[in-house]
């Protein structure tokens, strides 16, 4: 059976990102079906090609390889003429540019925006940044986490911020980007008309706070550190089994009765300190204390599989290689395969065009780089690969 065409089969991506955020926005477009055409540096490529451990057996960097299927990568020195000239040449004809060089870095190169759409009026061109076009500072995630306030409402106490366990802000802005990206192919099937579409770090931590920032602006307060304690739920915490820690979840009254009931103490939701969430929540120190003094009576797995049966939402705190093996007890299939590599599955689920896992990343060690320039074949193939800016989704 042949494989079906991707949702944004047919479109090409023109990838000048780096690092995380750009890279993961065209990975997911790449995983929808578009060709995404990767450049890089040449020798060194890409930075995270270098950032380890871990790294592959024979070498190669995990974390590039993370956010790199579904691409081809083309060694370019924007600094050669020749290879420069190629790059325009790609950016004219690609459907999609994208890029997060620091701002007017690719208006210097004639890589720019209103540059390109002079030539390739249909062109969708994503810039990412820390700050926005305005500002040249950099944006690495940690400092996003610490400026845009995650931290300050992460870890065990006001006292400690603590950052996200993985480059959150960088992921979920590389998520907003590929949301962007095709709203605005969505319109270009409507219009004919290319646009830009502008994303920021900074923006995307602030907007990701969601009820934390709700909280500051409609009621003026500031969210400080709780632990794994919710400032507007309860119980929603870590609490202790008599073998190791477990989470409970409840999100109304109904389902604390009924936590209450299979804990074996149904006159708990009948407490006035505890009879409504606004009241769970205001004594929530108190009922911790009560919920562990029930829980260590029996182990976590003995109280996830009773709470379960009665759809109250509980579970261990698994580390990375128990979290895959309990989506597959979940009846989810967390890892696919990609050219004979193991990936995690895109969480995106289409029953008309699936994602695919065609191609692994380009393989380069940390030793052998990616060359030092493209060869004459490579910059014709830039040159033609692409196809001309006309609108490539159907009009509805």
């Amino acid at each position: 059976m042949s494989q079906r065409a991707g949702a944004l089969d047919g479109i090409v991506v023109a990838d000048f990102g780096r690092v995380l955020a750009a890279p993961y926005a065209t990975m997911m477009l790449g995983d929808l079906g578009a060709e995404v055409i990767k450049i890089e540096r040449p020798g060194s490529g890409d930075e995270t090609r270098g950032w380890g451990p871990p790294y592959t057996p024979d070498g190669r960097s995990t974390y590039f390889e993370a956010i790199n299927r579904n691409k081809t990568s083309r060694a370019l020195d924007l600094k050669d003429a020749d290879d420069l000239a190629a790059a325009r040449s790609l950016a004219q004809r690609a459907d999609v540019v994208v890029q997060n060089f620091l701002p007017g870095t690719m208006e210097k190169l004639g890589l720019g925006y209103n540059d390109l759409r002079q030539v390739n009026p249909g062109v969708i061109y994503c810039s990412v940044s820390g700050f926005g076009q305005q500002s040249s500072a950099p944006g690495y995630d940690l400092l996003i986490q610490a400026t845009g306030g995650l931290m300050s409402v992460t870890g065990p106490s006001p006292d400690q911020p603590t950052k996200a366990g993985v480059a959150l802000i960088d992921v979920l802005t590389g998520v907003h980007a590929a949301l962007g990206i095709v709203a605005a192919l969505y319109h270009r099937a409507q219009t004919g008309e290319g646009q830009r579409v502008d994303i920021d770090l900074m923006s995307t931590a602030l907007a990701t706070l969601v009820n934390q920032a709700s909280g500051y602006l409609l009621a003026g307060n500031v969210p400080v550190a709780m632990g794994n304690s919710h400032p507007s739920l309860s119980p929603y915490d870590v609490y202790q089994a008599a073998d190791k820690k477990l989470v409970i979840a409840c999100g109304n009254d109904g389902q604390f009765r009924t936590l209450a009931g299979v804990l074996g103490a149904p006159e708990l939701a009948d407490d006035p300190r505890f009879l409504t969430n606004f009241d769970r929540t205001a004594h929530a120190s108190e009922l911790t204390e009560v919920l562990n003094s029930l829980l260590v009576q029996r182990t976590a797995q003995e109280w996830c599989d009773a709470l379960a049966a009665m759809r109250i939402a509980a579970g261990p705190i698994n580390n990375v290689a128990d979290a895959f093996e309990y989506a597959r007890a979940m009846g989810l299939s967390p890892v696919r395969d990609c050219a004979g590599a193991p990936v995690v599955a895109n969480p995106i689920n289409l029953s008309q065009t699936p994602v695919t896992y065609r191609t692994a990343p380009r393989a380069s060690r940390i030793a052998d780089g990616l060359g030092a320039t493209a060869s004459t074949t490579e910059r014709s193939a830039l040159g033609v690969r692409a196809t001309g800016a006309v609108c490539l989704l159907p009009r509805m």
